[in-house]
């Protein structure tokens, strides 16, 4: 077995093991801090399904983004729905065979490569452009911007320029998953797409792109606006009411 292959392997087990063992702490850190406020941002609905609607909305359309800013809500939209379809297509490189979805998104992903470096582009242009932005922007901001554009910059390569051998990559990642190690083309555009992939996901966990799980338990977007109905109790201010009316006892 190559060297390159070996390589790879073992980045991609460190990697995997690290994103999932670091979303799913993060995850668990996110349910457990306390709520003591009732503050969901406004209009906000009344109802535990009102709360459920409200955030299909947000992840899939980004409202609240929309209501904000038209032009920062087109790019990031684009660049989002551009990359949940490249990721729906590279399932095909983890399956087999592939989900039968997969097969309707071949025309559309001719474009997402595309699609995602415009989207981000235009993201990253108003960390320069607009004053507010440019003086909270920091330097891992644009590392972050930097990595995502390597990956998607890398992947139009290999689809418009220098194509690799697709069945052998298959092959390979499947043989991780069953732990039995295929050959890696080492094609450089493909090593290198791979390389930054793997940085993604070991920096994913202690990036801000885990507004990704984390926008399901932001309290501004997942709390009910019943404060009038049902008094607030949750975290360390139910522990505070269960002591004071112990004390009062």
């Amino acid at each position: 077995m190559s060297a390159v292959t070996v390589t790879y392997a073992l980045l991609f087990y460190a990697a995997t093991a690290i994103l999932v063992l670091g979303v799913a702490r993060k995850i668990w850190i996110f349910a457990r801090t306390p709520q003591p406020l009732k503050i969901p941002t406004t209009p906000a609905p009344t109802t535990r399904a009102g709360v459920w609607l409200r955030m299909l909305r947000e992840v899939t359309v980004f409202e609240s983004l929309f209501k904000s800013n038209k032009w920062i809500w087109l790019f990031g939209w684009v660049f989002h729905l551009c990359l949940f379809a490249e990721l729906s297509w590279h399932l095909r490189y983890f399956t087999e065979p592939a989900p039968f979805f997969v097969t309707w998104l071949h025309w559309f992903t001719t474009f997402t490569g595309l699609g995602m470096l415009a989207g981000l582009a235009g993201l990253w242009a108003r960390r320069f452009l607009v004053d507010r932005v440019r003086y909270i922007s920091n330097l891992s901001d644009h590392l972050m911007l930097v990595l995502l554009v390597g990956i998607g910059a890398s992947g139009v390569v290999m689809k418009f320029f220098a194509h690799t051998d697709i069945v052998a990559v298959k092959a390979f990642f499947l043989g991780l998953m069953r732990f039995d190690l295929q050959p890696l083309p080492a094609d450089g555009p493909l090593l290198v797409h791979l390389t930054l992939v793997a940085i993604l996901m070991m920096v994913f966990p202690i990036s801000k792109l885990l507004h990704a799980p984390g926008v399901f338990f932001s309290p501004s977007r997942n709390q009910v606006d019943n404060p009038r109905e049902q008094r607030w109790a949750r975290g360390w201010s139910a522990e505070y009411d269960n002591t004071k009316m112990g004390g009062a006892e």
